[in-house]
């Protein structure tokens, strides 16, 4: 039988590689606007990061997400970012 591969994604914030289904995808729009996308479908390019509130505050101190995909700084986005992943669970915490 043969062995399933398991699609590995980068952290944009810690730069490590984990499977697809332990990252959280953030879909940026042709809008110029970010959002959480839980179900990985969302139309708009993605990226991934960890479940961490910490790591997702050490991207918010830094602004490492818009920073890196040099757009401009979407108001409140980092704090609905770290509220969405302290509601559905940390993977590094729990």
């Amino acid at each position: 039988m043969r062995k399933k591969k398991i699609p590995l994604r980068k952290c944009m914030i810690t730069g490590v590689r984990l499977p697809k289904g332990e990252l959280l995808r953030i879909a940026y729009s042709k809008d110029g606007l970010l959002s959480i996308d839980p179900s990985g479908r969302a139309p708009g390019r993605g990226f991934y990061i960890v479940k961490d509130t910490a790591a997702c505050e050490k991207a918010k101190k830094k602004n490492v997400l818009f920073s890196q995909l040099k757009i401009p700084e979407q108001e409140g986005f980092y704090d609905e970012l770290i509220a969405y992943v302290k509601a559905n669970g940390e993977e590094n915490g729990e």
